[in-house]
């Protein structure tokens, strides 16, 4: 006489659900592994348009477009995009900014430059 264990062994009964529940499991931990990453290229895209707003404002007050001070235009328009300026520099018409962002306890920065067409920087 056969035992039941020998039987339920044996038996495949039950093994799709198991494949099913291991299937989800791989897909749950590659989408948590992968998620910081998304984060931090997201973060980048942003920190760089943060940038590019911040220069292309620093760039209009330069040139008299708008009134002020180039790098306190650049601040204003990068904290209205969540960055901060770390660097400012204004070279005639031409100003170049570094915009950083603090992402998952990790710095993210990016830098743009802006001015008119015809000037270059010297």
């Amino acid at each position: 006489m056969r035992r039941p264990t020998v039987r339920v062994l044996r038996s495949d009964a039950g093994a799709g659900s198991i494949l099913s529940v291991a299937i989800i499991g791989a897909v749950t931990a590659l989408t948590m592994m992968l998620a910081p990453l998304y984060i931090g290229v997201m973060a980048r895209r942003t920190v760089a348009g943060a940038a590019d707003a911040a220069a292309l404002a620093a760039a209009d007050t330069a040139i008299g477009r708008v009134p002020g001070v180039p790098c306190d235009a650049a601040a204003a328009v990068a904290g209205a995009n969540g960055a901060s300026i770390v660097s400012c520099t204004v070279d005639g018409l031409v100003v170049s900014v570094t915009a950083e962002r603090m992402v998952l306890g990790i710095s993210v920065t990016a830098a743009a430059t802006a001015g008119p067409a015809d000037s270059t920087v010297n």
